[in-house]
């Protein structure tokens, strides 16, 4: 999935925080405002490195451990920024070397 949309990016992170959190709702119904670990959704930190490794496979890009030093996460929608940014590339080439 190399190359994907913003809107594919999202879809993913939010299935993914779904399957973390043991829910089963559609992503839609998640905001991208909704905290990664509040009342609905319950992410750990080794349940935040099980989704990147997901994410990684699933987007085939990597994902640098330095991109995420010093970043706070704390909604959906701080990691989706994160990722889509990733699978962008500042050449479009998926981030990939």
């Amino acid at each position: 999935m190399s190359g994907a949309s913003r809107a594919e990016v999202s879809t993913l992170v939010k299935q993914l925080v779904l399957r973390e959190s043991r829910l089963s709702i559609p992503p839609s119904a998640i905001a991208d405002d909704e905290p990664l670990n509040g009342e609905l959704l319950k992410v750990n930190s080794l349940g935040f490195l099980g989704m990147l490794v997901h994410l990684e496979d699933e987007l085939d890009v990597q994902l640098p451990d330095d991109l995420f030093a010093g970043r706070t996460f704390g909604t959906v929608a701080d990691l989706i920024d994160v990722v889509a940014g990733q699978v962008a590339g500042p050449s479009g080439d998926g981030g990939r070397p």
